[in-house]
């Protein structure tokens, strides 16, 4: 197990730049087989952009499965929380509307 702490990059998440330069460095983990904890442990703010930029936008690399799979959740307040599950419904929920028009 690998983990990623996101207190190493600052406590509070709230641009969509910030997400981009994030997942461009959890991609090559979650992609080396092992499983990544992706801990939030003491940040404080995760906004639902950055949670989409980061997180959700896996889902454009993988299938949810595949996420879960490779993926597990550390220390995340009530309130990023919240931001994280809201990111990845609405991201899962386009991307399954586009697959369902594609079929």
């Amino acid at each position: 197990m690998v983990e990623f702490k996101f207190i190493d990059y600052g406590t509070d998440f709230g641009t969509r730049d910030m997400g981009q330069k994030l997942r461009q460095k959890l991609l090559p983990l979650i992609n080396s087989g092992e499983k990544v904890v992706l801990d939030f442990t003491g940040v404080n703010v995760v906004s639902n952009s950055f949670a989409d930029e980061c997180i959700a936008k896996l889902l454009l690399e993988m299938p949810l499965d595949e996420l879960k799979r490779h993926t597990t959740f550390r220390g995340l307040n009530p309130l990023a929380e919240r931001s994280v599950l809201v990111a990845l419904q609405r991201r899962y929920k386009v991307i399954f509307a586009v697959d369902k028009e594609a079929r």
